[in-house]
């Protein structure tokens, strides 16, 4: 399957038929498995045979989605695990030691930063945060200890886009992990390993289940990072994703292609039609020639993807009115739904930030994220509207 494009890979990679010989990917749902002899079960645990042992870190279902997601990203191995936050436990547990230091960009998602302010700090790996785009600060942040560069791109909320090959470049010279969310474009609109970085995370819960049904993550790169360290973490800690979850994921995956299609085509005439509002003082979206990183944006990825976030004139009051007034839009923090979602970031995603840290990564009180839906444009364009008007 390594020469088919992505399109095929993410209806055919990694599924392999049982002696039923069933068109759809199966569900193996089962906490462990039955060996043929003791020999076996000896060989299997110590690693000499090949296997399934126990589903916390072998399962049929979770390896075909495992290997299917890698294949998409062009990786060599990918870990799945419980949600997008284990993903990047798993990841920073498995590649970091006490007295590591990480650079990372301000501009992630609010949880993430108080992992690691408040949970990797108190095993003694620190983080220095810094301006997403701002290559000389990403330069001046790192320590002789730093061992990873931590980013999302496009950023949540505001979509600030990351020049990857650039920070792949400075990483390198100083012997350092790259590894990018690609939570919001996933790789139907962007390649990070393509373009220099070393790992990818990804929240299963967004875009690739893409219907708001199951939890999950999952961490891919090489076999010698993720294949050893990042797996080595998840079979002892066990932050595992289910077998039906990974049923699910799989599914979306066969319609991620078209699905992300439809959430770009929505999102550029949301952001459009919000730019000539006058109650709307400014529009995040990558797809517009007034974002700041539009030209990057438009060489490293083959869509803007389907995140719009805009300020209001009005603050928190406002914000909340427009909101609050709309009528089929879902007040969720989720994003990558086939229902369009609304939500407050400063209150919500972005709640636990200090108003310091808040006001540095431009999460304002007048900040609306929009995740655009697969609903018709026009009928969103609309119930927006009833909060500006």
């Amino acid at each position: 399957m390594k020469k088919k494009q992505l399109e095929t890979l993410a209806v055919r990679a990694g599924q392999v038929r049982t002696h039923e010989g069933e068109h759809s990917d199966p569900i193996f749902l089962t906490s462990s498995y039955v060996f043929k002899n003791a020999e076996e079960a000896a060989a299997r645990f110590s690693g000499d045979q090949p296997g399934n042992i126990y589903s916390r870190f072998t399962n049929p279902t979770v390896r075909t989605f495992e290997q299917r997601l890698a294949a998409m990203e062009g990786g060599e191995v990918c870990v799945a695990t419980a949600s997008g936050m284990s993903a990047i436990l798993a990841l920073c547990l498995g590649v970091l030691a006490s007295g590591d230091h990480i650079v990372s960009s301000r501009s992630i998602f609010g949880t993430t930063t108080v992992l690691f302010n408040q949970y990797l700090a108190k095993l003694g790996i620190e983080t220095t945060f810094v301006d997403l785009t701002d290559l000389d600060q990403w330069r001046a942040a790192i320590q002789p200890n730093t061992k990873l560069f931590f980013l999302e791109t496009p950023s949540n909320p505001i979509t600030h886009i990351a020049d990857i090959a650039a920070l792949s470049d400075i990483a390198k010279q100083h012997d350092c992990l790259l590894a990018v969310d690609n939570c919001f474009c996933t790789p139907c609109l962007q390649q990070p390993l393509a373009l220099g970085a070393d790992i990818i995370i990804h929240s299963a819960t967004k875009y690739i289940d893409g219907q708001g049904r199951c939890i999950g993550g999952a961490v891919i790169g090489s076999e010698e990072i993720v294949g050893k360290l990042v797996y080595g973490f998840l079979r002892t800690a066990g932050p595992t994703l289910s077998a039906f979850h990974a049923w699910v994921f799989l599914s979306g995956l066969e319609t991620l292609s078209l699905r992300m299609q439809r959430h770009c085509e929505h999102a550029q005439t949301v952001a459009e039609w919000l730019s000539e509002q006058n109650q709307v003082s400014r529009v995040y979206y990558p797809g517009l020639p007034s974002h700041p990183q539009h030209a990057l944006a438009t060489s490293q990825q083959s869509g803007y993807g389907g995140i719009v976030s805009f300020e209001v004139i009005g603050g928190q009051e406002k914000a909340y009115q427009v909101i609050n007034a709309t009528e089929f839009l879902s007040i969720t923090a989720n994003l990558g739904d086939s229902k369009t979602t609304i939500t407050h970031p400063a209150t919500t995603t972005h709640g636990r930030l200090s108003e310091e840290d808040k006001a540095a990564s431009g999460i304002t009180p007048g900040l609306i994220r929009i995740a655009v839906g697969l609903e018709a444009v026009d009928d969103i364009l609309q119930d927006i509207a009833h909060g500006l008007t």
